[in-house]
């Protein structure tokens, strides 16, 4: 595993990073315009199809994982899951209606702020609004994320039984990461897509909100990003 994580971030530093790099400068090259819900969505989607990528190159190490795994490995893998799973919950499942909402108010005003620097009480009010009108449901994440945790172990059990091949367990990894992708429950499905939407017009109307000296922030938040980016790749072409 060591050795395949290894190949691994060679191949990304090598061959993905440059892109990053390429990418990040166009978003510098963007940022000081105001954007649409339609161009924010085109991001997300370049993004996510980067993302798969450096998925699928880790499918074939992954698939020798599997078929390894001892069942007391998948049961450290379920425990771990527990242990998340109850921090989600302190962090995004609160009894209270109104602390919910605030907690999550809280998340989205530190998020931006992490991007275009400090907002001002206006621009709070606003973010604090959209996230009140959000679909945002966490009962409903939480829900699919333990089918998809169930889901995974299931798959471990399977492959690491002796009962499948390296095809196999490729397959089988591929197959669970697009229903990680796209959901096999409709409910969910629409859900997720109103809510991606949603969120671009948000992110969109977030950014048409900021000023100048938020947005020359948030630029150079993404040089640097492309600054490390290509120093890792350079690095790892030496």
């Amino acid at each position: 595993m060591r050795n395949a994580l290894v190949d691994w971030l060679a191949w990304h530093r090598r061959t993905q990073l440059p892109d990053y790099a390429q990418l990040l400068s166009r978003a510098q090259a963007e940022m000081p315009a105001n954007s649409t819900p339609q161009r924010v969505c085109e991001w997300w989607g370049m993004i996510g199809s980067r993302i798969e990528t450096g998925l699928d190159r880790a499918v074939p190490a992954l698939a020798d994982v599997m078929l390894t795994l001892a069942p007391q490995q998948i049961q450290h893998i379920e425990r771990r899951y527990a242990k998340r799973n109850e921090d989600f919950r302190n962090d995004f499942l609160q009894a209270d209606p109104t602390e919910r909402l605030l907690a999550s108010i809280k998340r989205a005003v530190e998020r931006a702020e992490y991007f275009y620097g400090k907002l001002d009480e206006s621009q709070r009010e606003r973010v604090a609004r959209s996230v009140a009108a959000s679909p945002f449901d966490a009962e409903l994440w939480f829900a699919e994320r333990l089918h998809r945790q169930q889901d995974a172990l299931q798959m471990m059990r399977r492959l690491s039984s002796g009962r499948a091949d390296r095809d196999q367990a490729q397959a089988a990894l591929r197959a669970y990461a697009d229903r990680w992708t796209r959901s096999p429950r409709e409910s969910y499905r629409r859900y997720a897509d109103s809510l991606v939407q949603y969120n671009c017009a948000f992110a969109a109307a977030l950014h048409n909100d900021s000023s100048a000296a938020q947005r020359q922030i948030a630029v150079q938040k993404l040089r640097g990003w492309e600054s490390d980016a290509r120093a890792l790749a350079a690095d790892a072409a030496k």
